[in-house]
């Protein structure tokens, strides 16, 4: 099957093909060749059983991630949904505060990425890397057979699903900690590529809130106790 690189960082590769008639997305994880061969291999097998792990429980708890077509631990490579039509929600509030869209959409956004979130969690699964590039806006019930039609940017969020990706640095029973830790990886990433955008974090806290209500509290706590880490350690330099 042809390949075509998407994207190479230091971890894998990204490459788009097609899996029998599907777009796939193949996500290819390097050797180490400074690890032990056997070292490597060890790890690299346990980090792709933890990402499959963590998508497939999200399904489960009702939260869309790319369908795993296959997996070949020969290459160290996902063969996953490559999800078509679909705008990262990077794009989606750029664009939003761009055209002076009002808060409307993005507090709609905000309440759809809390619940997912507070599911996630209360479901001990930790994503690792939440930022607004890693959650994307497709519609439901997508199919390369029935494309859909409009621009997904001027869509109202609530129509869409928000599907999280990669799960490459996941983790399955975390602490709430490990909760307020991936709290605060969000945070950070919002309000450091979207200006002006607190309330918009604060909206996604109530929604996460409503939906982790059991350990709420506590991750809550955690995340305040993460934030007073992080602003020393900016203070020391």
């Amino acid at each position: 099957m042809k390949r075509v690189l998407l994207k190479q960082g230091a971890e894998a590769k990204l490459d788009k093909c097609s899996f029998y008639g599907k777009p796939c997305l193949v996500k290819e994880r390097f050797k180490k060749k400074y690890r032990h061969e056997v070292l490597d291999r060890t790890l690299t097998t346990q980090r792709i059983k933890s990402e499959v792990r963590a998508m497939i429980r999200c399904r489960t708890n009702g939260i869309s991630t790319p369908t795993i077509f296959m997996v070949d631990m020969e290459s160290s490579s996902i063969y996953m949904e490559y999800v078509e039509p679909s705008v990262t929600v990077r794009e989606f509030i750029a664009n939003s505060q761009e055209n002076h869209a009002g808060d409307a959409p993005l507090l709609a956004l905000a309440e759809m990425i809390g619940r997912v979130i507070g599911v996630a969690h209360k479901n001990n699964i930790i994503h690792g890397d939440l930022t607004t590039s890693n959650m994307l806006l497709a519609p439901p019930n997508r199919s390369p057979e029935m494309p859909f039609g409009g621009n997904l940017l001027d869509e109202d969020p609530s129509s869409l699903e928000l599907v999280l990706i990669d799960f490459g640095l996941t983790a399955l029973e975390g602490t709430a900690e490990d909760k307020g830790v991936d709290l605060y990886v969000l945070e950070r990433a919002l309000l450091s590529t979207h200006p002006n955008t607190q309330h918009i974090f604060e909206a996604i806290l109530a929604a996460y809130r409503s939906y982790n209500q059991q350990g709420a509290k506590e991750i809550v706590k955690k995340l305040d106790e993460v934030r007073l880490r992080g602003r020393k350690r900016t203070m020391v330099g």
